[in-house]
């Protein structure tokens, strides 16, 4: 099969029996043991600054299960044990890039519960998936199929808060090429009142997925809030309901913002977007919630890597840019604009639906960059400050 094709993770819902699911919970135990044992490790050691990579933990971990206190790893496969040597060299990677902060000991009750299979820690055939230490293929909902002859190259595991179990294979998928090209460029922005407003005029509602369900949310969490705290099974029963609740408005949102993205991308060449800093942006406790729901953050990376799925043009216009306060007519920059203003006229005599208009002005900005390669507005004196730039969409990784 061709190395340059698309990787993509082809999720699906399985049915443990009950030895699979306890064998699964003992390999999460133990990844999160061996993750936490390798963190605190790699912690003393700089402490006393010494650098320890993924060859030396690798050793340590070989020397942790002669002991007789950590016997019990030798009973799960060693491949996710490995692998979560791995992805602690990773974060490690990106915290001395400053891409990231320093990692964090995973948390029995709040981490991710998960392990992740390479090659050689299962067997795929004839369409069934069996791990190391099982004897028995999961069952598995094949929801939709994999690609034609495809062979996972990794496979996750994970267990959701829901009580959800779903496993994730990364395969190659010759199915995504790039799309034919076309002229149409659209300017997007996003907001609460509309969660989009494309520069040719159309708005798209917000569903607001979260507040259909937001009284039950706010009953199952009441229900939650008098449990007596601790490892209670009636509490944990609590906690089990609002994470169901949580599991489907997440669900039903993702679903509408991969439509999105997806028709977006079909029907454009470029897509222009603005940079938000959401996480500034969530510190605003009267819109929060709502921003929250609206997972605008969410929504551009599924158009990053989607770009790059397709050959299509993903540009990003600095936060910067005055793009509701511009008028997209004859370029008259106004001096305020407060949030609860909708529609304005101009000087010119043109009257401007807020959004629209900044839809408009997002367009001719990404335009300016995709064509040029310029910046559309001067670079800020603060450090940091940046023009519009395009996107670089990198692969997507598992």
């Amino acid at each position: 099969m061709p190395t340059n094709h698309a990787k993509r993770a082809f999720k699906y819902r399985f049915y443990p029996t009950d030895v699979q699911a306890a064998e699964l919970s003992r390999t999460f135990g133990c990844v999160r043991k061996v993750y936490n044992m390798a963190l605190a490790a790699r912690t003393a050691a700089w402490a006393r600054q010494e650098r320890v990579n993924y060859n030396q933990t690798s050793a340590l971990l070989t020397a942790w299960k002669k002991t007789e206190e950590l016997a019990y790893l030798n009973e799960v496969s060693s491949v996710p044990l490995q692998q979560a040597l791995r992805h602690l060299q990773v974060a490690f990677t990106n915290f001395f890039g400053k891409r990231a902060k320093y990692p964090r000991f995973k948390s029995r009750k709040k981490s991710r519960k998960s392990a992740e299979y390479t090659t050689s820690g299962f067997r795929f055939r004839e369409g069934k998936l069996t791990l190391a230490k099982m004897s028995e293929p999961l069952a598995i909902v094949w929801s939709r199929p994999l690609p034609e002859g495809a062979q996972p190259s990794t496979v996750t595991v994970s267990l959701d808060a829901a009580g959800r179990w779903f496993v994730s294979m990364l395969c190659e998928d010759p199915r995504v090429t790039p799309l034919a090209a076309t002229d149409a460029a659209v300017g997007v922005d996003v907001g609460l009142d509309h969660l989009l407003t494309l520069s040719t005029g159309e708005k798209i509602a917000n569903p607001r997925h979260e507040r259909r369900d937001r009284a039950r949310l706010a009953l199952a969490q009441r229900r939650l809030a008098k449990k007596a705290k601790g490892d209670g099974a009636n509490r944990a029963k609590a906690r089990h309901q609002v994470a169901k609740i949580h599991a489907k408005i997440a669900d039903r949102r993702r679903d509408a913002l991969h439509k999105l993205s997806s028709r977006l991308l079909h029907e454009n060449q470029v897509v222009v977007i603005e940079d938000l800093t959401v996480r500034t942006m969530l510190k605003n406790h009267t819109l929060a919630r709502a921003i929250s729901d609206a997972a605008w953050a969410q929504f551009r990376t599924m158009l990053e890597y989607k770009a790059t799925w397709y050959g299509r043009e993903l540009v990003v216009v600095d936060r910067w840019f005055p793009s509701s306060k511009l008028c997209s007519e004859c370029g008259t920059l106004q001096n305020k604009m407060p949030l609860h203003v909708r529609t304005w006229t101009c000087d010119c005599g043109t009257t401007h639906d807020r959004d629209v208009n900044a839809a408009k002005n997002l367009l001719a900005a990404g335009l300016a960059v995709s064509v040029c390669g310029a910046g559309v507005r001067p670079q800020r004196s603060t450090p940091g400050g940046r023009s519009a730039v395009k996107q670089k969409t990198p692969r997507r990784e598992p």
